[in-house]
């Protein structure tokens, strides 16, 4: 293919206000340019200027993957993107590129580790039998996002982080505020203020009173001079807030699809050892996240996909189309558990590929065994189409999700 030079060539900027849309649908505007225009230009509704969106599977890999492609290069530019705020910090491992970003991760990467799972496994099944009784006893019906799938991820994580039980509803808000793109920027800058304040003295405490839970990690990382305080700390509020917002959406995204998708929730309850595939099949499948993450910036020119990239530009890459790439997925539009191979990207790629990725498998596969064995009759209680979606949430999922059984 013939490179396009993007700085001779024009090449149309469609303005992309990435609308809210219905339950789980997929958005047209990405599945028309994965088909027709796989990279493509936009412009988003807050920031200024244009960048690239990159849909396409080894495209989206490549973005992901290449050096040549910087996320610390966006600190201190305003670039075209989805929220009035930029939700993490400057020293944040989400702006961090390699080696550093690598060390950044070793500092936490053995509170997710496999073995890491197997201890957290019990913490997380006695969560979610007790938040299932607890809603056995409140009775039909009752509302899985206040019952279940909002606790029990915060639950786990605040257990791993240190975080007191009294301190879990602030942190409910907080991220509630910061992961939103419907928050005024004031709004967002205050809660990522307090957020950040309070894991400074928490790691503060801690430096102080060691304890074994991620939070002295952190602060033992700080103390030997792995981390500095603000990199220690900008890795607590973003584990805390991700592993808590992604899985409450994501895990009820899940229940969504298994109660309105015909004979899904048979099909698990049946086969009980097919659900870890299920759930990839989900995760792929689901559109999980509104728009687009963090940009990149190429730090040279880069051609992808038969289109040259030139040094400066902002590129977005999308890992919701590259999981309906019909060149790597057979029917991708389709949700079929029994997909025997499923290398979805809902995770990431690269070295920013989602760190506790093993801790939100195993919450989801818990939380899915759980319901399904518990409420064999289990239901939605109103009409789908009056389920609440959050609005402007930047991971999709139901305000409220009412069930009865």
């Amino acid at each position: 293919m013939t490179s396009t030079d993007s700085s001779q060539v024009p090449v149309p900027v469609h303005d992309w206000a990435v609308d809210d849309l219905p339950a789980l649908d997929f958005d047209p505007f990405m599945a028309r340019l994965l088909l027709h225009e796989p990279i493509a230009r936009i412009r988003l509704p807050y920031g200024e200027g244009h960048a690239w969106l990159v849909t396409r599977y080894e495209d989206v890999k490549l973005v992901t993957s290449d050096a040549r492609f910087s996320r610390r290069a966006l600190i201190g530019r305003s670039v075209t993107r989805l929220s009035p705020h930029t939700i993490p910090q400057d020293e944040a491992v989400g702006f961090t590129d390699p080696p550093r970003h690598a060390q950044l991760r070793k500092a936490v990467a053995r509170a997710f580790s496999a073995r890491s799972m197997e201890r957290i496994r019990p913490l997380v099944e006695r969560t979610a039998h007790e938040l299932l009784e607890g809603m056995e006893r409140h009775g039909s019906p009752a509302d899985l996002m206040e019952h279940f799938n909002a606790p029990l991820p915060l639950t786990v994580i605040s257990e791993v982080m240190g975080v007191p039980s009294s301190d879990r509803p602030l942190m409910a808000h907080w991220t509630g505020v910061l992961l939103t793109a419907a928050r005024t920027r004031e709004e967002s800058e205050a809660a990522k203020a307090e957020i950040r304040a309070y894991f400074v003295a928490l790691l503060r405490r801690r430096r102080a009173e060691p304890r074994e839970d991620l939070a002295g990690d952190l602060a033992a990382a700080v103390t030997s001079a792995e981390l500095s305080e603000a990199e220690a700390v900008a890795l607590a509020v973003l584990i805390q807030i991700s592993a808590t917002h992604a899985v409450r959406n994501n895990s009820a995204n899940m229940v969504y699809a298994l109660l309105t998708e015909p004979g899904l929730a048979d099909r698990l309850r049946a086969a009980p050892a097919v659900l870890p595939q299920a759930v990839e099949e989900l995760l792929r499948w689901i559109p999980h996240r509104r728009g687009v993450g963090i940009a990149r910036i190429a730090t040279q020119d880069v051609e992808v996909g038969g289109t040259l990239i030139a040094k400066g530009e902002v590129v977005y890459a999308s890992y919701l189309t590259a999981n309906r790439d019909p060149s790597v997925f057979e029917r991708p539009d389709e949700l079929d558990v029994d997909r025997p191979r499923v290398p979805h990207l809902s995770f990431g790629h690269g070295p920013h590929f989602c760190l506790a990725s093993m801790l939100a498998r195993l919450e989801s596969e818990v939380m899915l065994t759980g319901l399904l064995a518990r409420f064999p009759h289990l239901r939605l209680a109103v009409p789908a189409k009056e389920i609440a979606w959050q609005p402007a949430a930047l991971i999709r999922g139901p305000e409220t999700l009412p069930v009865a059984w």
